[in-house]
């Protein structure tokens, strides 16, 4: 039997009333990328309250890789109900904060001894990397990435490079950010083609110092291992071996945001696993609560230790229910052959997306790590005219056919891939079915003819 079944067309009649008091009750600023109110939710399928019954694509943007509902989650959440819901960490502690700081610093890269800060959201700690990182180095500068994605504060905003919808309008942003090209290898910033570039704009760093900044005055390099809203690009292996390399030489902290690429997405608990690296400081959050807000910042223990008694924590960071759904996904990564299933559903796709790219000239790009896979949209596969209202047309057409999907990326055309690793295949086929007739309807167009 088919997993989605549409009682009425999407959104429908129940939906389109909610979204009415929506809008006199919400700012306009929060956005919507699919116009359905959910009903509930379990594994990869989404029910409106309508009564369509819709597959999961997004993941609710990736926070749910171990799927809506995972069982030991709800069960740990269940417990913890029983106890206590708040003290708050800083004033009454609990074990929970403590073992989740422990067993994450025995799991994420580097085996050097290590500390884990935990708080609300993937923002906010990379915000408190970024304190952390000028307490230990006693500089003030940081170096970012073009296309990157850290947030939406004024901090990390200040870090973030797409403009819109994101920037426009907040300004001005901190000072002491500083912007270099990522390893973007299908719009290279250096008009240069991987492997014959040697990775040049890794080694380029070192012309960023001698004509943009100081080595010696720079913090920290923030960098995702696979950009996201960037559009889910996957550097060269060398890539940031380069850069660690770089940073080492200059006393410099690397900080990896695995936000999104953190617990298994990639198919590697952590994507730092798949470079060979271990960060200075590495920043979760998303998938790390099992859907509950949670975040972290687990780094070396003299780094973790630079801020002054009291200069980290904040009111509810580490609540108690968090933490214990946090473990309860740790538990479920080490019993399940999660990591395995991502790699499984990221080639599946790849061989499918390759076939489409064969097929259709509006696919430029096929890339990803493990789960973590997209295709770029473009018009022209010899201009790379990037095609944004045609990938805004296709995720209009998955949701009216009931499959939940976003685009991404700077140019706001990259169809990406954040479905739960629990997915089953009858169920990932399915998605895929719509997604590739949503790209032959677009296709069918003249441009594309």
């Amino acid at each position: 039997m088919s997993t989605i079944q549409l009682r009425t067309p999407v959104p429908g009649p129940k939906s389109k009333e909610w979204m009415e008091r929506r809008t006199v009750a919400v700012p306009r600023g929060a956005y919507h990328v699919t116009p359905v109110f959910v009903a509930r939710a379990e594994g990869a399928v989404l029910e409106d309250v309508d009564g369509n019954r819709m597959i999961d694509f997004a993941g609710g943007i990736g926070c749910l890789n171990a799927g809506h509902r995972a069982p030991r989650v709800v069960a740990a959440l269940r417990a913890q109900l029983d106890r206590f819901l708040h003290t708050c960490f800083h004033v009454t502690p609990y074990s929970a904060y403590v073992r989740l700081a422990e067993r994450l610093n025995a799991i994420t890269p580097g085996k050097f001894p290590k500390k884990t800060l935990l708080v609300n959201s993937g923002a906010e700690a990379v915000e408190n990397s970024i304190k952390i990182a000028r307490a230990y180095t006693k500089r003030p500068a940081v170096i970012c990435f073009e296309d990157a994605f850290h947030g939406r504060t004024m901090l990390t905003l200040s870090l973030t490079s797409k403009t819109h919808p994101y920037k426009a309008g907040f300004e001005p942003f901190l000072s002491e950010i500083y912007r270099v090209p990522y390893a973007y290898c299908y719009r290279c910033a250096y008009s240069m083609t991987y492997p014959g570039c040697g990775v040049f704009c890794a080694h380029h760093l070192e012309d960023t110092f001698r004509r943009v900044v100081a080595a010696e005055s720079v913090a920290a390099i923030i960098a995702e291992p696979v950009l996201g809203e960037g559009g889910f690009i996957a550097p060269p292996k060398e890539f940031f071996s380069v850069l660690q390399e770089i940073c080492r030489k200059h006393g410099i902290l690397f900080i990896a945001d695995e936000v999104q690429t953190g617990f298994g997405r990639t198919g590697r608990m952590f994507a730092s696993e798949h470079y060979g690296i271990a960060p200075d400081l590495l920043v979760l959050a998303k998938s790390l609560g099992g859907g509950m807000p949670l975040s972290a910042v687990t780094g070396r223990a003299e780094v973790m230790d630079a801020a002054g008694i009291g200069g980290l924590g904040g009111t509810f960071g580490g609540n108690p229910m968090s933490c214990e759904a946090a473990l309860a996904i740790i538990d479920t990564f080490e019993q399940e052959p999660l990591l395995a299933r991502a790699n499984t559903l990221g080639e599946h796709f790849t061989a499918r997306a390759r076939a489409w790219q064969r097929r259709w000239p509006l696919v430029g790009d096929v890339r990803g790590l493990g789960a973590m896979q997209a295709i770029e949209l473009v018009r022209s596969t010899e201009t790379r005219e990037p095609a944004e209202a045609e990938a805004k047309q296709i995720v209009r057409f998955c949701y009216e056919h009931g499959l939940v999907v976003l685009s991404t990326g700077s140019y706001g055309n990259v169809i990406r891939l954040l479905m739960p690793l629990v997915i089953t295949d009858e169920q990932f086929e399915e998605g895929l079915d719509v997604l590739e007739a949503a790209l032959d309807s677009i296709s069918q167009s003249e441009r594309f003819s």
